[in-house]
């Protein structure tokens, strides 16, 4: 196959298997799936989609979370992990969206990446799903499939979100790393990885990711 062929194989097959897209995250605005992406560093979105109905009962708008103390914060969401940064996160961002941008969520990565704990891939990631912004975040199913289909070189999460956006068409960017997020979870994951179910990787994987599997399963 040529570069384009996979390309258009991976297209083809990830819209076979995920024609409706659901988003991973719960939300119901930008600022709640600006905070439930926050919380989502370094934890899963079974978890995180557990506490923040917690978190939202109590605040789920920027003026009413500022009212709640960090500490107070930091014990709700305690359950998804590095709390003490999370929750002052949390809590400094809402203050700058009120002073700054009149309380709403910003639209562009300058003013994302300046909030407090927002870093670019959950700028892109708000700036995708709740603005409809072309993206293409990578997370770790992204940047483990991506090289295990000789998509990207694999060195990082950056060159690899330089290859995704200049090898996909952007039109396509938001449904895709959606799409592949799903495919790595159900097909394709880092541990228990089975090659006969991963139909992309098994037609399009990279020989020293298919050798390396078939040295394991002997």
């Amino acid at each position: 196959m040529t570069k384009q062929e996979k390309v258009n194989f991976v297209i083809n097959t990830l819209d076979k298997l995920y024609p409706v897209i659901p988003i991973p995250l719960d939300h119901k605005d930008p600022y709640t799936l600006l905070i439930a992406v926050l919380m989502s560093a370094q934890s899963t979105d079974v978890r995180v989609n557990k506490i923040t109905p917690l978190l939202f009962e109590r605040a789920d708008n920027p003026y009413d979370m500022i009212k709640l103390s960090v500490e107070e914060i930091r014990e709700i969401i305690k359950p998804v992990g590095l709390s003490p940064m999370k929750s002052k996160g949390i809590h400094g961002l809402s203050q700058i969206l009120i002073d700054k941008h009149n309380g709403e969520v910003p639209q562009t990565y300058e003013a994302l990446e300046a909030l407090p704990a927002v870093g670019h891939k959950t700028a892109a990631v708000v700036l995708s799903q709740a603005f409809g912004i072309p993206a293409f975040p990578v997370d770790t199913h992204i940047h483990r499939l991506m090289y295990r289909w000789n998509l990207t070189n694999g060195k990082n999460v950056v060159q690899t979100e330089k290859d995704a956006k200049r090898i996909f068409p952007e039109a396509l960017w938001n449904d895709l790393h959606l799409q592949i997020i799903w495919y790595g979870r159900e097909y394709s994951p880092a541990r228990g990885w089975n090659l006969d179910k991963d139909i992309i990787t098994k037609t399009i994987g990279r020989k020293t990711v298919l050798n390396d599997y078939f040295k394991k399963k002997k």
